[in-house]
């Protein structure tokens, strides 16, 4: 079970690992980071909220404590010291109550300036975060693109390899065609393999061509010779007459002329 849990998960990241594209990656981690630095603006939206509520609640408790303290000075310059009491002892549990608002307050608004520049912060990890990633998918996509091109150049990509093995199989294929014609051209002279159409000649017949074809060439050889001797022979008669001609004395060559006409 142990060796099964090992080869399903080695073959699940394999798988992962192929279906990844850092690119997609990038810009999901860039969407997380925005999403955290929206959920901060909103704490920070929240107690500021929360800083201001204070405010108003101060203010107000303020102007009750200062409302009490005019109302106990009325109430003393009409003789009612016990109604100046109760609204000085009113006055003192308010200005209780202010003192702790400020308190809250001032923590409130520490938190504020915390998270306030907390959300600074994070902005410009978030601004840099999408430098970079806008910089690593620029090299990613260019590197992507520089390997499919050396991929397709030396012919291991996907698409070139089915392309070569298509021109392997044709030029095997090719050449056994090839063979096997020279094998049935090799048969049908031999006469291992008979020809139905009657066209192929067996051995016997294609020697008695070829000493028949040779005895042609030799009587025609033969009567070009006998033609170029013959032409010889007459040139050579001819030019012995002229010179016999030439050596008789003119009363002679006269009668000879008169004897052939």
């Amino acid at each position: 079970m142990k060796r099964m849990g090992m080869i399903f998960r080695a073959k699940a990241n394999k798988a992962l690992d192929r279906a990844e594209d850092p690119r997609e990656t990038l810009d999901y981690s860039y969407q997380k980071q925005l999403e955290l630095l929206q959920k901060v603006r909103r704490g920070v939206a929240d107690v500021a909220t929360s800083r201001k509520r204070l405010e108003l609640q101060l203010n107000q408790l303020q102007g009750q404590s200062s409302k009490l303290e005019d109302q106990g000075r009325k109430a003393l310059a009409l003789g009612r010291e016990d109604l100046a009491r109760e609204a000085l002892s009113r006055r003192q549990a308010l200005q209780q109550q202010v003192s702790d608002l400020e308190t809250q307050h001032q923590t409130l608004q520490g938190e504020e300036e915390k998270l306030t520049l907390a959300a600074q912060r994070l902005q410009a990890k978030v601004d840099a975060f999408r430098t970079k990633k806008e910089t690593i998918k620029a090299t990613y996509t260019a590197a992507q693109a520089q390997t499919r091109i050396g991929e397709a150049v030396s012919g291991i990509s996907e698409e070139m390899g089915d392309v070569g093995l298509a021109v392997q199989r044709a030029e095997d294929r090719t050449a056994q065609m090839q063979a096997r014609a020279g094998a049935i051209d090799e048969l049908l002279a031999s006469g291992a393999l008979d020809d139905p159409t009657g066209m192929a000649k067996d051995d016997l017949t294609a020697e008695l061509d070829r000493i028949s074809g040779g005895g042609d060439v030799e009587l025609e050889l033969q009567r070009m010779k006998a033609e170029l001797a013959g032409g010889a022979s007459g040139g050579q008669q001819a030019i012995e007459g002229g010179q016999g001609e030439q050596a008789q004395p003119p009363q002679q060559q006269d009668r000879t002329r008169f004897d052939k006409q």
